[in-house]
């Protein structure tokens, strides 16, 4: 065999050799952390391909992808098709699946301060929000609140201002809420309740039957974009607005602990920067097809858009102070949370009275 044969039979067992060990991860010299392959599985709350809420784990999932040149495959799963839309904490938090998209404030009944995470009433905008998360301490009391279930969270989405509901009897004062069943979550659920209505917190896909049948009377979901896919038009008449109850809605990317920590640091690394990628993208698609979407629900569908009377809102506003402070007093992390927040928007709203309100004012001039 001259020199030439040697060669290429040597490069030729070089290439069956990596190939070998692209194909048997656990085996060989190729047996490192960045050799293997990992299989996640992503439970959600939102119905499979739900515009915005449903594409963004999606996003993010060929997002990580990519980056990890397939290392790291996650498949995601809908509101059903793996567990109940309202069981995603627990079934990332016991290991049957390795990550979950979803909100926070769905959790209160386990941790009293989780509400903070998502939003609350006439609380953080989404640009003060995000701020919070990640440079104003947020991020490390969620994973604090979130350790003892053995959970890492990572912001992943956000809407923005949201609308006020749909409702098929005007609100003209806040004793047009007395009865009222209303689906609507977390503080803004209590808030309700105690200006005489009734919160009921049932999963998105399950609002339109519940309105239907007259289970609820009024609901809150999102904003045009996503109201217009579930079609609300064509079981409620009025559309009022502004989302007092969510104003900044922050979703959350739930990572199962042991699962995160078995992964190499780039591929943590991945998720994290795909986790704040998404957060962004989600706010700019809402951002662009919000407006749109009412454009056609009031010209096309002929809903009656509201604007809540200022004495109720005044009203709600009190209430809320009242349940937050209540929380506050009843909870030691959530006081902290509390606190935190309240000092963050305090800073936060001091400099947009001179930045983004003031911009607002003289832009209509």
């Amino acid at each position: 065999m001259n020199r030439h044969s040697i060669l290429v039979a040597a490069l030729l067992l070089a290439l069956s050799l990596t190939a070998c060990g692209r194909q048997a991860p656990g085996t060989g010299a190729t047996d490192s952390p960045k050799a293997q392959t990992f299989r996640w599985k992503l439970v959600t709350t939102w119905p499979k391909n739900y515009p915005g809420l449903g594409t963004a784990p999606e996003n993010f999932a060929r997002m990580v992808e990519r980056m990890s040149d397939g290392r790291l495959h996650i498949k995601v799963f809908g509101a059903g098709q793996l567990v109940p839309a309202l069981e995603v904490f627990d079934a990332v938090s016991q290991g049957t699946a390795e990550m979950g998209h979803s909100s926070a404030y769905y959790w209160k009944g386990k941790i009293p301060a989780s509400p903070f995470f998502t939003s609350v009433p006439f609380g953080l905008n989404v640009q003060e929000m995000n701020g919070w998360l990640h440079y104003g301490g947020g991020l490390e009391l969620w994973r604090e609140a979130y350790a003892p279930f053995n959970l890492i969270p990572f912001a992943a989405g956000n809407t923005g201002v949201q609308m006020g509901g749909w409702f098929n009897r005007e609100i003209n004062s806040l004793a047009d809420l007395k009865g009222l069943k209303m689906r609507i979550p977390g503080i803004g659920g209590e808030v309700i309740t105690r200006a005489g209505g009734e919160a009921v917190n049932i999963a998105g896909g399950e609002v339109y039957t519940a309105m239907q049948t007259h289970v609820i009377d009024a609901t809150e979901w999102v904003g045009p974009y996503n109201d217009l896919a579930f079609g609300f038009y064509q079981i409620a008449r009025y559309y009022y607005y502004p989302g007092w109850h969510e104003p900044g809605p922050s979703l959350e990317l739930i990572v199962n602990k042991q699962a995160f920590d078995q992964l190499p640091a780039d591929l943590q690394a991945m998720v994290e920067v795909a986790a704040r990628a998404v957060n962004q993208d989600m706010l700019d698609e809402y951002t662009a097809r919000n407006n749109q979407a009412l454009v056609e629900l009031v010209q096309k569908h002929g809903v009656q858009v509201r604007e809540f009377p200022a004495d109720v809102i005044t009203s709600l506003h009190s209430i809320t102070l009242q349940v937050l402070q209540e929380l506050a007093d009843s909870d030691e992390l959530a006081k902290r949370v509390y606190e935190s927040q309240q000092a963050f928007e305090k800073q936060a709203e001091a400099y947009h009275e001179i930045s983004e309100a003031a911009y607002y004012r003289i832009r209509k001039e």
